[in-house]
């Protein structure tokens, strides 16, 4: 069973910058698709980035508009969130999610909390 714990959260500015990670242990993620799904305060979980195994392929939600960027090290057994121009929408608790062998998500992390605010 693999676990999976975030990082890098915390509080920053509009417009400013953040690297979530997310590392693994127990088992190896290479053989896995790989996500962040983040939750804003009083809604619903948004499954809005993904990875295929070699990290030559990447899905984005349209409300991103080319302000993220998911990679993995598969060496490290790590994936990465590079997250600029953050804005006030952005504010979630972001979890990294493993796919799971028969589809959905299988395993999560704890998440990790991004405050945007002036």
């Amino acid at each position: 069973q693999v676990q999976l714990v975030e990082s890098g959260g915390g509080l920053v500015q509009p417009g400013g910058s953040l690297r979530l990670s997310c590392v693994a242990s127990g088992s190896t993620l290479r053989s896995y698709w790989m996500y962040w799904v983040r939750q804003a305060p009083g809604k619903g979980l948004e499954w809005f980035s993904g990875i295929n195994t070699d990290g030559g392929s990447t899905y984005y939600g349209d409300s991103l508009k080319g302000r993220f960027t998911i990679s993995r090290d598969n060496a490290k057994n790590t994936l990465y969130l590079q997250m600029n121009s953050l804005q006030s929408e952005d504010t979630a608790v972001y979890y990294c999610a493993k796919a799971g062998d028969y589809g959905g998500l299988d395993s999560w992390g704890k998440g990790t909390l991004v405050t945007v605010s002036s």
